[in-house]
């Protein structure tokens, strides 16, 4: 009995700590970073970036090659209705992609720009508030969700890091060309 017990335990803490969407992990007992991470398909992770961009308060930026789920677009829009300043930068296919959500949200008053400088600007990120990093190989697509298998970070807590990807964000802003709508 004494033997069956470390391993009912063992397997207990591992099949625990493999759950899907994962709770928010700390840095440490005096740390204040969090990351929670959403694996797909159906993981979660279009919930968790609507949720975060909901609660968006002063700055979005977001750095997308494929950008095509409506809840994710309507929670952009909705927070520049609010008051949120919001800049979307897109990779140049976006500007001859049949479902892009690029006109979208150009449409709606949220400065858009095309990043034409590289084969393919293949970013998938959102700062939020200089406080909250979005990232991962998942793309802000409903395919992302339901059919692919892919992967999101949400770092908060994290002031350093939040420079490196914002001051990666200015730079790639900065050689992207204004998006001319349809």
């Amino acid at each position: 009995m004494r033997r069956i017990l470390p391993i009912i335990a063992l397997t207990l803490f591992i099949f625990l700590s493999c759950s899907s969407p994962t709770p928010p992990v700390s840095a440490g007992p005096l740390a204040a970073e969090v990351i929670q991470v959403f694996f797909s398909p159906n993981g979660g992770a279009t919930e968790a970036v609507v949720r975060d961009l909901g609660n968006a308060k002063t700055e979005i930026l977001v750095q997308a090659d494929s950008f095509t789920s409506a809840p994710i677009v309507k929670a952009l829009v909705d927070a520049h209705k609010r008051g949120v300043k919001v800049t979307v930068i897109l990779d140049k296919s976006r500007r001859s992609k049949k479902y892009s959500s690029a006109d979208f949200v150009d449409h709606a008053g949220i400065p858009t720009y095309v990043d034409d400088q590289h084969a393919i600007a293949h970013n998938k990120i959102m700062i939020i508030d200089q406080a909250t990093i979005i990232t991962g190989s998942f793309n802000f697509t409903k395919a992302a969700e339901e059919k692919n298998a892919e992967n999101m970070l949400v770092i908060k807590g994290n002031p350093e890091l939040v420079k490196k990807y914002i001051a990666n964000f200015e730079e790639h802003l900065g050689h992207s060309e204004r998006y001319e709508g349809r």
